[in-house]
C-alpha cells in the first residue's frame, strides 16, 4: 500500500477532530467503494487508502504515533502500532455508516438484552400567578405506561418465559455482509430484544407493561416563574426487563391575572386614578397579593408615572431579595358629564393662561418645530 500522507489521502488535516475525520472519510468511503465502481481499479485502490489512513486516524493511540513519528509509527515491523489496512473491516463499516444501515459499533447488540430505563415524561402544570407566588401543592393526572402486574414486566404469560432468539442468538442484532460492507442492524426476528416471547401476557400484550393513569401531588415551591421545571424522581415511564423507571418533569406556566403583571421577581399594576387626584393629590388603595395598601398620590402626577412599593412582589424561588410592586397611575378622563360639569370644566380651561400648567406640551411643541425645521 502506498505510503502518501494520511491527512493528504482523506482531505483532512491535522488540526481535525475525530468527527471531521470521519466526515471525510465518509465521503471518500463512498465515492470509491467498489460496489459504486465495479470493475474501476483506480477506485478500488483509493478506497484501500482511504481505509488504510481512517483506520489509523481513527484510533487516537495510532494518530498520536503517526503525529509524532510519521508511517515508521505504525508500521508493525518497525515497532509500531501496526496497521496498513489489516484492521477489521466490519468494525470500520460499523462505526462510520451505523446511522445510515442502523447498526453500530461491534459488540453493543448485546445490551439490548439488559434492564432499560424507562422514559422521562413531561407534565405542563399551569398555575395561577398566586400559586406560583405563594406555593402551592397541587394534585396531577399522569397517563403512563407501568409494569404490568401480572407478569412484572417479562411480557410472558405466567408460567412461561421468555425464549432465546434463534435468528441472532440472544445479540439483539445481525450482520450484513454488502460486498466490503460489514454493518450490524437489528434483528428482524426479535426487533433487537435478542429474545422473543412464544406464550405473551394477555393484560399486556406481551410488551411488559401496561397504560394506567395515576394521581401525584406535586409540591410547587413559593416563587416559580414560566419554564421552571419540578423533577419527580422515578415517576416516569416504566423499565423494560427490570429497567428502573424514568423520572416525571413537570414544567410551571403562570396563567395571566387580572391585575398583576409578573416581570422576574417585580409585579405591575395599573392603577387609574382622576385628574383632581392627579392635579391636587391624594390618597388611594392599591391591591397587593398580601391585601389592600395605601398610596399617596403627591400634586401634579402626570399619567404612567411609576411608583415602587418595595418588597411587595416576589420571593425567587432560587433566593435572593424580594421583588417590588410598581403602580402605574393612569390619569382617567371623566366620561358622561351633564352640562353643568362641561361648563365648569369650560370655565376652568378657559383660567388655565400660559404655558405653565402644561410643560410637556411646550416641550413637544417645540420639538415639533425643530422636526419640521
Amino acid at each position: 500500500m502506498s505510503k502518501r500522507d494520511y491527512y493528504e489521502t482523506l482531505g483532512a488535516s491535522k488540526s481535525d477532530d475525530a468527527k471531521a475525520i470521519k466526515r471525510a472519510y465518509r465521503k471518500l468511503a463512498m465515492k470509491y467503494h467498489p460496489d459504486r465502481n465495479p470493475d474501476d481499479k483506480e477506485a478500488e485502490h483509493k478506497f484501500k487508502e482511504a481505509t488504510e489512513a481512517y483506520e489509523i486516524l481513527s484510533d487516537a493511540g495510532k494518530r498520536q504515533a503517526y503525529d509524532q513519528h510519521g508511517h515508521a509509527g505504525v508500521d508493525p515491523q518497525a515497532g509500531g502500532f501496526g496497521g496498513g489496512g489489516n484492521g477489521n473491516f466490519g468494525d470500520i463499516f460499523g462505526d462510520v455508516f451505523g446511522d445510515i444501515f442502523g447498526g453500530g459499533g461491534g459488540g453493543r447488540g448485546g445490551q439490548r438484552n439488559g434492564p432499560q430505563r424507562g422514559s422521562d415524561l413531561k407534565y405542563n402544570l399551569e398555575l395561577t400567578l398566586e400559586q406560583a407566588v405563594k406555593g402551592a401543592e397541587v394534585k396531577i393526572s399522569v397517563p403512563s405506561l407501568n409494569e404490568c402486574g401480572t407478569c412484572h414486566g417479562t411480557g410472558a404469560k405466567d408460567g412461561s418465559k421468555p425464549i432465546t432468539c434463534n435468528t441472532c442468538h440472544g445479540q439483539g442484532q445481525v450482520r450484513m455482509q454488502q460486498g466490503f460492507f460489514s454493518v450490524q442492524q437489528a434483528c428482524p426476528t426479535c426487533r433487537g430484544q435478542g429474545s422473543i416471547i412464544k406464550d405473551p401476557c394477555y393484560p399486556c400484550g406481551g410488551q411488559g407493561v401496561v397504560e394506567e393513569t395515576k394521581t401525584l401531588s406535586v409540591k410547587v415551591p413559593a416563587g416559580v416563574d414560566n419554564g421552571d421545571r419540578i423533577r419527580l424522581t422515578g415517576e416516569g415511564e416504566a423499565g423494560t426487563r427490570g429497567g428502573p423507571q424514568g423520572d416525571l418533569y413537570v414544567e410551571t406556566h403562570i396563567k395571566s391575572h387580572a391585575i398583576f403583571e409578573r416581570d422576574g421577581r417585580n409585579l405591575y399594576c395599573d392603577v387609574p386614578i382622576s385628574i383632581g387626584d392627579a392635579a391636587l393629590g391624594g390618597e388611594i388603595e392599591v391591591p397587593t397579593l398580601d391585601g389592600r395598601v395605601k398610596l399617596k398620590i403627591p400634586g401634579e402626577t402626570q399619567s404612567g408615572k411609576l411608583f415602587r412599593m418595595r418588597g411587595k412582589g416576589v420571593v425567587p424561588v432560587r433566593g435572593g431579595a424580594t421583588g417590588d410592586l410598581l403602580c402605574r397611575v393612569m390619569v382617567e378622563t371623566p366620561v358622561k358629564l351633564n352640562e353643568e360639569q362641561k361648563d365648569i370644566l369650560r370655565q376652568f380651561q378657559a383660567s388655565l393662561k400660559g404655558e405653565k400648567h402644561s410643560p410637556k406640551k411646550k416641550n413637544w411643541f417645540e420639538n415639533v418645530k425643530t422636526f419640521f425645521e
